[in-house]
């Protein structure tokens, strides 16, 4: 089920684009939201309505038949676990890489080291 009180209200304010930077996401996944083809959690909709400046109550419009699929991976049945997905700013991955590297680096540097200390 589309969200028109939330299309409406984003529109007023914001591009998808925009309100999926806010959001912390891709353009595709808040549209997705807002088409209902993704739930919309409630520490969402309390973000949203903060970027919007209005309250959950103006823009939340419930749906029934839209569910969050939680698959069991072993016996492909649905299971009624909760799984929660949350975006990592760029800037966390990217400074994380830069730190995976520096430690790759230091390993060979420590591999070069035991082998230089073994031949002598």
């Amino acid at each position: 089920m589309v969200k028109k009180k939330l299309i409406q209200a984003r529109k007023a304010k914001y591009t998808q684009e925009n309100m999926a930077k806010i959001l912390h996401m891709t353009q595709s996944q808040y549209q997705r939201r807002e088409k209902g083809d993704i739930k919309i959690s409630d520490e969402e909709w309390e973000r949203i309505a903060k970027a919007l400046d209005t309250n959950v109550e103006n823009i939340k419009e419930e749906d029934p038949n839209v569910h969050i699929n939680n698959y069991d991976n072993n016996s492909g049945n649905y299971s009624a676990s909760n799984n929660y997905f949350h975006n990592i700013p760029d800037y966390i991955l990217e400074n994380q890489q830069e730190y995976i590297n520096l430690l790759k680096k230091e390993i060979q540097d420590l591999k070069e080291e035991i082998k230089r200390l073994k031949s002598e």
